[in-house]
């Protein structure tokens, strides 16, 4: 009887206590989801501001979908907005008082290679001119398998170099969010050659992924930011400099093992036959790339030419330099004189006058009727089929990221009036023959203002004013600077 009383005891607790818990969590559950549902959403900005059912009526109403819209529309609908503007004025023809002769247009098919294109293509100007040779191109595939070399230990020794510093660094976010691309500037063309030399084109052609380098620039550019990621790892865990580097190493031997299977073991040592303009042969020798390019220039490009940049965003008459903005580790970041359009122009005029192409970067895209390989500022009217005038200038398109250089090429002629003023350009391109103007653009002197960024020239045709800033000390801009973009 007494057990009987104890377990019916033991049951009664255990039924209250069962009851207790469940009444426990029935007011867990219904208390927190009163207390969230109770919350207002978490909103970035004030609702108000968004696009509100008001909003979006009032924008709907101001569309008026008038006769002159629809047809408006039929034709962006069918063919896009870049058709001509009739109202643009401006008819640019090939006829030029001063132009630099060239023989033969590049093309630098599916790649970003552009810079290596514009610097090998004022080369041979200078090398056809100076010794009467006939055709003569250099191979970009030699160049740009060292460039991508030079390119992937500029990144890893940089990451050893910031591995102090936290990863959502400025710097190092910088870093790994660039490790690698086949895009360029001069001073790549000046470091590579005088280390590397060059080599003519037959001697290390082509390749389809020297054509189309996207998915070989990837591959390398996912190595670099995992090893990358691993060498701040092992510097986290106190491992010596010495093992990071010889991380590095291992990191780059992979890497060239992928240059050689895409573009080819770069020679050595070749025999090549100068030829004149007729085709006879001037001499056959045995070459090094380094002794062929001494044997065509006899100088050094990184002391003899100089950069000018136009950027509104920053003073004038200084010199300026861009951290990273360089092809090798122990290269010239990009260092450039910061000049007005003017005088930019002045030396620009002087060099083609003295028969010499020039390095020569722009933002290309812009108003580029590519059909006739015309650039001029209103050839397609924006303006119009927007509702809105465009209307920003240099200084305030460069703030806003709106332009910048995007694609280099070789400045070979100008027009200049009775005044001697220059009243359109032409530029050799290197996206094949049947581009544009016959392989050229074609540019009026106010997209020449407008859209012009880097102009590289020999130092003898700097103004007095332009050779007496070579004296100052660069101020180091900043990777992320809006100027460092290279030309692709």
């Amino acid at each position: 009887m007494m057990s009987q009383i104890h377990n019916h005891s033991n049951n009664t607790m255990k039924k209250k206590l069962f009851l207790t818990l469940c009444l426990f969590a029935l007011g867990l559950f219904t208390t927190l989801p009163m207390t969230l549902k109770a919350q207002a959403p978490i909103r970035a900005g004030d609702a108000k501001f968004g696009l509100t059912p008001q909003l979006l009526q009032k924008l709907k109403a101001s569309y008026k979908e008038t006769s002159t819209d629809k047809a408006l529309q039929n034709m962006v609908v069918a063919n896009g907005m870049d058709f001509s503007n009739s109202q643009k004025g401006v008819t640019l023809d090939g006829e030029f008082s001063h132009k630099v002769e060239s023989k033969g247009i590049t093309d630098q098919k599916r790649s970003g290679r552009c810079w290596l294109f514009t610097g090998q293509n004022v080369l041979r100007a200078e090398a056809m001119r100076v010794y009467n040779l006939g055709e003569l191109t250099f191979s970009q595939n030699y160049n740009y398998f060292w460039d991508q070399l030079e390119k992937s230990n500029l990144f890893l020794q940089a990451v050893i170099d910031t591995r102090s510093l936290p990863m959502d660094d400025r710097k190092v976010e910088w870093l790994f969010r660039h490790p690698i691309n086949d895009g360029g500037q001069f001073t790549g063309i000046s470091d590579n050659f005088m280390k590397y030399g060059v080599v003519p084109s037959e001697v290390m052609p082509e390749t389809a992924s020297s054509n189309n380098t996207a998915k070989l620039s990837s591959l390398i550019a996912e190595i670099l930011r995992q090893e990358g990621i691993r060498i701040r790892e092992d510097a986290e865990k106190g491992k010596s400099e010495a093992l990071l580097i010889e991380r590095k190493e291992k990191a780059l031997s992979a890497i060239y093992k992928l240059l050689v299977l895409n573009l080819g073991k770069p020679t050595e040592k070749f025999t090549y036959t100068l030829k004149d303009k007729e085709g006879k042969a001037i001499s056959t020798k045995e070459y090094t790339p380094q002794s062929f390019y001494q044997a065509l220039f006899k100088r050094d490009m990184r002391t003899s030419y100089v950069m000018l940049m136009n950027n509104p965003t920053l003073p004038y008459y200084k010199v300026y330099a861009i951290e990273y903005d360089r092809h090798m580790y122990d290269g010239v970041n990009w260092t450039y004189i910061n000049l007005p359009m003017e005088e930019i122009k002045e030396m620009a005029i002087a060099s083609i006058k003295d028969s010499t192409m020039m390095y020569y970067s722009c933002d290309v895209g812009k108003q580029l009727d590519r059909k006739t390989g015309v650039l001029t500022l209103h050839n397609f009217d924006y303006s119009s089929i927007a509702g809105i005038e465009l209307n920003m200038d240099k200084r305030e398109r460069i703030a806003t990221n709106t332009s910048g250089s995007t694609h280099a090429m070789t400045l070979m002629a100008v027009d200049l009036d009775a005044k001697g003023k220059p009243t359109k350009w032409m530029v050799e391109n290197s996206w094949g023959a049947d581009s544009g103007y016959k392989g050229h653009l074609i540019m009026s002197d106010e997209w020449f203002d407008a859209y012009t960024f880097r102009i590289v020239v020999d130092k003898k045709y700097l103004t007095a004013r332009a050779k007496a800033l070579l004296s100052q000390k660069p101020e180091l801009l900043p990777p992320w600077d809006p100027m460092f973009m290279q030309d692709k």
